[in-house]
């Protein structure tokens, strides 16, 4: 390894979005715990990313005692696009109580009955995009079936009116790259701009389905109560777009750099084909070994201490959850492979912990094992046909094309 004495986390390096996994190893190795220049603290570690996400600490970013260098960048686009958000943010970014109090009122749509209830939906949408596939012959599998499965199944379940998917998923690449360090103005204008877009997209479907009640979770959401208490306006648009947006971005990463990996290691392909009994644990293996969100933050409320080091209070925390799922001292000298009956794979950190522990993480693994399972299965000699292409994207990293061939 090259000398890593004054290395920092520097997703801007060429090639970091393409395989930002030999940049982890150098972090873990030689600067686990990082004040970063820019001004938060990074961990990369499993042990001390697994403990801060279940440590009390704050999601809020107003938490943070020091302003990012792209506060007044954000400010400036907000004011030259007329855009003017409530305040109001999702569950996602609230603590207690407000965090309880919104989980309550969405979590009945997530129980794991519910979710065990999508699974004939789930499979009937996964075996048509399989015909249209099995037509087709080769195809780009992240437009066949990777996007339209989670995208369809959010939207079924919400009752989300008809609207034009491709443009939903422009704005929704787009705004979450508000996620992820930006490194200039015109994209903090164009993450600007999508965020508008979807407030419009929000607040025209529940109008619409205020209208058109039906039983869903968008109609749900809108006559949610709890002791007297309600969704407001702007909440509702709020945990509608996290729904929505979380809903399938997510998943689409999880499909596609899930079957990629396999089609590069083929042994693992033919043991999960040929073993139904690994469905469960080979879809904890693809989440560990390539997270559909390689990392999230967390602001500390007291002086944090972290083998030996002391975090100040007031301090933006990220915790490198695609760096601890590769981590040789949790999951072994293969951490850098992919073994679908890795003994410790459910131990992945993919979804978070604590509080904030993914809300649709049921369904994602549902979806994912329903998705990668039936298509190596129909699918036998399954194979890429052409170069696959990353997104781009530091934080939801995936695919935008994987060109396969099925015969």
């Amino acid at each position: 390894m090259t000398d890593t004495v004054d290395l920092s986390f520097n997703p801007f390096m060429p090639g970091f979005t393409d395989n930002p996994y030999p940049h982890f190893a150098e972090l873990r190795e030689s600067r686990p715990i990082e004040p970063h220049p820019l001004g938060f603290w990074a961990l990369w570690r499993y042990r001390d990313v697994a403990e801060v996400l279940r440590a009390k600490m704050s999601v809020e970013e107003g938490r943070n005692s020091s302003r990012g260098p792209m506060a007044e960048a954000y400010e400036r686009a907000l004011a030259e696009n007329g855009f003017e958000p409530s305040g109001v943010v999702s569950m996602l970014d609230r603590d207690p109580p407000d965090h309880t109090r919104l989980r309550k009122l969405v979590s009945t749509a997530f129980t794991p009955r519910t979710i065990a209830q999508l699974e004939p939906t789930v499979q009937k949408l996964v075996d048509e995009a399989l015909d249209a596939i099995d037509d087709a012959g080769s195809v780009n599998l992240i437009d066949t079936l990777a996007f339209p499965l989670p995208f369809t199944v959010i939207s079924v379940m919400m009752g989300m009116p008809e609207t034009d998917s491709f443009e939903l998923r422009e704005m929704s690449s787009v705004a979450v790259r508000s996620l992820e360090p930006v490194p200039d103005e015109e994209t903090v204008s164009q993450i600007v701009r999508a965020q508008k877009g979807l407030v419009e997209v929000a607040r025209n479907a529940i109008a619409w389905k205020r209208d058109n009640p039906a039983d869903d979770l968008l109609t749900a959401l809108i006559n949610a109560e709890d002791s007297g208490d309600m969704l407001s306006d702007d909440e509702l648009v709020a945990q509608v777009i996290l729904l929505y947006v979380a809903g399938h971005e997510t998943t689409v990463n999880l499909i596609g750099n899930g079957t990629l990996a396999l089609l590069q290691d083929r042994e693992q392909l033919e043991l999960w084909r040929d073993r139904p009994d690994l469905d469960e644990n080979a879809v904890e293996e693809l989440l560990r070994f390539d997270s559909p969100v390689q990392m999230t933050r967390r602001v500390t409320l007291e002086d944090y201490a972290v083998d030996g080091v002391t975090v100040p209070t007031g301090t933006t925390i990220i915790a490198g959850l695609a760096s601890a799922n590769r981590d040789p001292e949790q999951f072994g000298p293969d951490a850098h492979r992919v073994r679908v009956d890795r003994d410790k794979a459910r131990q992945q950190v993919s979804f978070g912990a604590g509080i904030h522990h993914c809300l649709g993480a049921a369904l994602a693994r549902l979806e994912g094992r329903v998705a990668v399972a039936s298509l190596l299965r129909r699918f036998p000699q399954i194979d890429l046909d052409g170069q696959p292409v990353w997104n781009g994207r530091i934080n939801l990293r995936g695919l935008t094309d994987l060109p396969v061939r099925v015969r």
